[in-house]
């Protein structure tokens, strides 16, 4: 037999210097521990009675609650504030740095880490904040435990079959992790976090070219003196999707059709349906309820009757531009709290000649293709730490 194979009473093989355990397989030197052996939990306790009409718009006292997290953060410019006497009545939920806090309420499991802190800050009942007992563990290191898959496999048995969505203490205590020896856990946690600021200054430079675009399309497409005044039905043709709508949502790996859905930016999908709805042309689509629009040019289907095809009426017609100057409208509210699109075929537009559409569509268009491949490198960076947290948390791949 392989010496560097072991067969345990399962007959899994299990390579050499490591071990099963209630968990999966590990390296053999790392334990595995749940959050009563390690950690304190605490949260508002229901006695105190903090209720929404204390939360203040300014103060000296951060309140966090679940809606403030953001991105494994806390949003602190959207935080309310509480008295005094709310955050000095709890000492146990006073925050610092190094707290990981879980909501427990509402849309449970969310987390966050407290990088840093500018005013003083306590909870609202909604959360828990977590503590290592004795130094035992690095902070930064479970929490990106908690946003690995030992913890979303953990909530989604505990909520499986349940219609109250809350984490109870007495169950999240029971929460098991694996725990490598402190300097393997330091090595993770700052692999983790160099990759998180990667994905955050991608982010960062996305915001700034969204914010460059925007100044250029208000000085780009603000009339001049030369530009006529044309109407929005003399540019473009609508149609109702309806041969094109997604009735199945059943997604099927073997298509690759997008779709999109109502209200939202475009959402990848994979329908059971065929192929081959549009050739590769241009086209704009307008949602009724949101006055969403998008460009696309590649074949799609679309998931709600309240979207709308916009074609170009000719072949002079440049889409880009009008794609462009549709961002800027400011549409009316229709019948039925609807934007109908049919009737904004009378909406005067300012356009310039068909050269400067032209050169002005380009420009923006670049501007989008540029914000497009950081936000498919920045998609790709998120997948890649995905595959390296499970990795580096299973100790397939060694830190030492």
């Amino acid at each position: 037999m392989n010496d560097k194979l072991k067969i345990n009473d399962n007959y899994t093989q299990v390579k050499k210097g490591y071990k099963k355990t209630e968990i999966g397989v590990i390296p053999v030197e790392w334990e595995v521990k749940n959050i009563d052996d390690t950690s304190t939990l605490k949260a508002r306790i229901g006695w105190q009675g903090l209720t929404t009409s204390e939360y203040l718009n300014n103060g000296n006292y951060y309140l966090v609650t679940g809606t403030d997290f953001d991105n494994g953060k806390i949003k602190w410019e959207m935080c309310h504030y509480v008295e005094k006497i709310r955050y000095t009545q709890d000492i146990n939920i006073q925050l610092k740095k190094e707290d990981i806090l879980i909501t427990k309420d509402g849309t449970i499991g969310k987390i966050a880490y407290i990088n840093n802190i500018t005013l003083p800050a306590t909870l609202n009942s909604g959360v828990f904040v977590i503590r290592a007992k004795r130094n035992n563990y690095i902070p930064r290191f479970l929490f990106y435990v908690f946003n690995s898959s030992f913890f979303s496999i953990f909530l989604n048995e505990l909520v499986a079959g349940s219609t109250i969505n809350h984490l109870y203490q007495k169950n999240f205590v029971n929460f098991c992790f694996p725990l490598p020896p402190r300097p393997e856990q330091k090595a993770i946690a700052e692999v983790l976090f160099d990759t998180d600021n990667l994905i955050q200054s991608i982010e960062k430079k996305i915001t700034k070219k969204r914010l460059i675009k925007k100044g250029a399309m208000q000085k780009l497409l603000t009339s001049k003196k030369d530009w006529e005044t044309k109407i929005l039905g003399q540019y473009l043709v609508y149609e109702q999707p309806t041969k094109y709508l997604v009735t199945d949502t059943k997604y099927n790996d073997n298509y690759d059709i997008p779709v999109l859905t109502a209200g939202k930016t475009f959402v990848l999908g994979l329908t059971n349906e065929k192929k081959g709805i549009f050739e590769d042309f241009p086209v704009i689509i307008f949602d009724d309820f949101t006055t969403a629009t998008k460009f696309v040019d590649f074949p799609f289907k679309a998931k709600s009757s309240a979207m709308k095809i916009l074609n170009p009426k000719n072949e002079c017609v440049n889409l880009r531009f009008v794609y462009e100057i549709m961002q800027l409208i400011d549409f009316p509210l229709g019948d039925h709290k609807r934007h109908w699109i049919g009737e904004f075929q009378h909406l005067e537009i300012k356009v310039p000649t068909q050269t400067e559409q032209i050169r002005i569509a380009a420009i923006l268009s670049d501007m989008d293709l540029e914000i497009e491949l950081l936000e498919k490198k920045i998609s790709k960076y998120k997948e890649l730490k995905q595959g390296l947290m499970q990795n580096l948390l299973t100790g397939k791949i060694r830190l030492v």
